[in-house]
């Protein structure tokens, strides 16, 4: 995963036209860029985030973020009040525990697809 002024890219290799290519993740707008190694494309990356925001900026637009701290998550009552009572128990607010929960499972997550990209593990997009 790339990062640059909060926005973060994705990157695959087509091996087809020998080249890596990427998007910008999270945002409505469609982002893009390639290259052919891994030093032009952090290059690549950066100029079509700065170009995007050079975009907005001339068009008079605000770019689009990539999050806005906020989500509405639709979940089964049953589960909706257990977790207020754990949130509760712990002494949190049900926000909290949700984030704290997101942050253990999102970590985990990380760390096993980090470990399957390190062990080969290959992903392509369809179509």
């Amino acid at each position: 995963m790339m990062q640059y002024k909060g926005y973060s890219g994705k990157v695959e290799y087509d091996g087809d036209a020998n080249i890596l290519h990427g998007e910008v993740l999270g945002i409505r707008d469609v982002v893009t860029f390639q290259a052919k190694s891994v030093d032009e494309l952090q290059k690549a990356f950066r100029e079509s985030v700065d170009d995007y925001l050079a975009f907005c900026k001339q068009r008079g637009e605000e770019p689009d973020k990539s999050s806005s701290g906020k989500f509405v998550v639709r979940i089964d009552p049953e589960l909706h009040r257990k977790a207020n009572i754990v949130a509760a128990s712990a002494g949190k607010s049900l926000n909290s525990l949700v984030a704290q929960l997101l942050n253990e499972g999102l970590g985990e997550t990380s760390r096993a697809r980090k470990t399957s990209s390190a062990k080969g593990g290959k992903r392509r997009r369809a179509g």
